[in-house]
């Protein structure tokens, strides 16, 4: 089993979310998944900033989303069963 590559979120601006990672970058179009109790919100990387920092698109509400929170990089973009 591969170690996931995690981060931090530094910055939320509306649906816009910066997260830095520890170790690598994910690459565009990654989905990143942040665990939230039961609910875990996902996002889209959108740009490498930099400074191991991406910016993310939500696909859901940031409600309740703060700086600090542990993000997963999924290591695949993301996906929606058909059929």
């Amino acid at each position: 089993m591969t170690d996931k590559n995690t981060g931090r979120i530094v910055q939320i601006i509306g649906s816009v979310l910066d997260i830095r990672f520890e170790n690598r970058l994910p690459e565009l179009y990654h989905a990143i998944q942040v665990p939230r109790g039961k609910q875990t919100s996902v996002m889209e990387v959108m740009q490498h900033l930099g400074d191991n920092t991406v910016r993310c698109i939500s696909m859901d509400p940031t409600d309740g989303l703060v700086r600090g929170m542990k993000a997963i990089d999924t290591g695949a973009p993301i996906s929606v069963p058909v059929g």
